[in-house]
């Protein structure tokens, strides 16, 4: 049942979910596969990096961050897909134990000029550690639906 449609999004609007915990076992497990750089696939040789210790992958806590999304209102929504990513920046390391909440703006919300029957969100996601600080700041879009008349 769709519960957010593209009118729902005006500029704005504003979601937090989380949190979620990070644990070392994760960070090694996602960077063995995805991004097996030293400071984040081992202890020991990350404590001889500028980082002092493990921390997460950008790209894990990108990941992070999709799912909050998803769980909070995405798989709600009458989303049909994104044109992508404007901008993201990783501002700050997210490192174990960081319980990691999701927070979503809308900036702004464009009817489609060729198809009237969705528009346009541009977002602005964050990543927020438990002292709120931000970790990861993504700006992007997301097309959805309108809402049916009636």
């Amino acid at each position: 049942m769709t519960k957010y449609w593209f009118e729902d999004f005006a500029p704005g609007w504003t979601f937090e979910n989380g949190p979620r915990t990070i644990t070392a076992a994760e960070i090694v497990a996602f960077a063995r596969e995805w991004d097996p750089q030293r400071f984040h696939t081992d202890e020991a040789r990350a404590r001889e990096t500028p980082f002092g210790g493990l921390i997460a992958s950008g790209w894990h806590t990108a990941g992070v961050a999709m799912r909050l999304m998803c769980d909070g209102y995405l798989l709600e929504s009458s989303c049909i897909g994104s044109p992508g990513i404007d901008e993201l920046k990783f501002l700050r390391p997210v490192r174990p134990g960081d319980a990691l909440r999701f927070r979503s703006t809308a900036l702004e919300a464009a009817p489609s000029k060729t198809k009237p029957n969705r528009g346009t969100v541009t977002f602005r996601w964050e990543i927020v550690n438990q002292h709120g600080e931000v970790a990861l700041s993504m700006i992007g879009k997301q097309l959805f639906l309108r809402r049916p008349a009636g």
